[in-house]
């Protein structure tokens, strides 16, 4: 056959055009203004290193070097580009501004104007800090030691990203509803935006399945995201070609491989999303499908939780949340929404010869449930 398999070769048989997440074009921003904090002068365009490697150059919209009570600071700012993904932050001006922090203090992080601020638990940050996620973080700690060493800086810096209308942006997301206020999250964790939400994707993962049979491989993976596709590599020792960038069509893989049957099917993904086609959702979208921690609830009772901790997980504001004081408590609710989710699986294949075993993890790619391989 000759094609490309893994979320390379799903990519480019879309014809979809990939884009750049908001932590991206925050790590852009802040190496460019941290490189005139230091010289004066701006690099446009700013290349960056991404997650897996890749070294993409954004161009800057905005610039400046200004004085204030705080000493002198730099701003820059990227207009995101999302590709072909229906992307709510499309066209948002990413701005970072940079100033010297505390001898010994790193990288400091600062939500600016619409740039959300955590005020739940649940989530991979705690209460009070700016809404940058863990990996947008690590990228910016990344680029901020970068122009240090190339230009003789301490690397100690308080950085403030902020994003243009993203109060106002915020407000079509999840964000309110989860604690986040003030405006965006900055997430991403490969830098790269891949377009999922349109029949091109699906088609694509159809392609995916038929590479994978035409080279013979008898065992795939469907994958929600970067950091499942890694750790069902680590698992299973897969080849790329046997990876199935499913994003949130579970279904789509389902009822292709119903059709095109491959005898092994490892379904990987965040928590949060399997507890969704635990529930008997196909579609895992945060649009069309929603965690439901009464669901969670139940499944926790059956797993030994008493009806304080069933009443915990029903209150829980994230999946995060709930699966954290259910394993505190000795209770297995993530093999539990493993096995569920292989049940609904299974529902979908039936009566074709395909064994699925299921892989949750956390945001962090920490392995929290499983079920083992299992026939219609």
């Amino acid at each position: 056959m000759g094609e490309v398999g893994g979320r390379a070769g799903q990519l480019r048989s879309s014809g979809l055009r990939h884009g750049w997440t908001t932590g991206a074009c925050a790590t852009a921003a802040t190496k460019a203004a941290y490189r005139a904090l230091l010289t004066g002068v701006f690099p446009d365009p700013v290349e960056i290193t991404l997650p897996k490697g890749q070294r993409p150059a954004f161009a800057l919209a905005v610039e400046g070097i200004t004085e204030g009570p705080d000493g002198r600071r730099a701003m820059a700012g990227v207009v995101k580009d999302a590709g072909d993904d229906p992307d709510v932050t499309h066209g948002a001006l990413v701005r970072s501004t940079v100033r010297a922090g505390e001898p010994g203090g790193g990288v400091v992080f600062r939500a600016g104007p619409g740039v959300g601020t955590v005020t739940k638990a649940g989530l991979p940050l705690e209460v009070g800090e700016p809404a940058i996620n863990p990996v947008p973080r690590q990228m910016i700690r990344d680029a901020v030691a970068e122009v240090a060493a190339e230009c003789g800086g301490s690397g100690d810096v308080v950085v403030e990203i902020s994003v243009d209308h993203g109060e106002e942006i915020a407000r079509s997301t999840w964000n309110p509803r989860l604690g986040i206020l003030g405006g965006l999250s900055v997430l991403g964790t490969t830098g790269i935006v891949v377009p999922y939400s349109c029949s091109a994707w699906i088609d694509s993962i159809r392609r995916g399945v038929d590479v994978a049979r035409a080279a013979g491989r008898t065992h795939v993976a469907g994958c929600t995201g970067s950091t499942s596709e890694k750790v069902a590599v680590a698992v299973h020792g897969l080849p790329e070609d046997a990876l199935l960038d499913m994003g949130d069509f579970a279904g789509a893989v389902l009822k292709y491989l119903r059709r095109h049957p491959v005898p092994r099917l490892t379904i990987a993904g965040g928590f949060a999303k399997l507890s969704k086609l635990a529930a008997g959702h196909l579609d895992l979208h945060s649009a069309r499908s929603q965690v439901d921690q009464g669901y969670l609830a139940g499944l926790a009772r059956t797993g030994g939780a008493d009806e304080e901790l069933a009443a915990a997980v029903a209150g829980a504001n994230t999946a995060l949340e709930a699966i954290q004081r259910c394993r505190a408590a000795g209770v297995p609710l993530g093999d539990l929404v493993a096995e569920a989710a292989r049940a609904t699986a299974l529902g979908v294949l039936v009566g074709s010869p395909v064994a699925v075993d299921v892989i949750c993890i956390d945001r962090a790619g920490t392995i929290v449930g499983r079920a083992e391989p299992l026939g219609p």
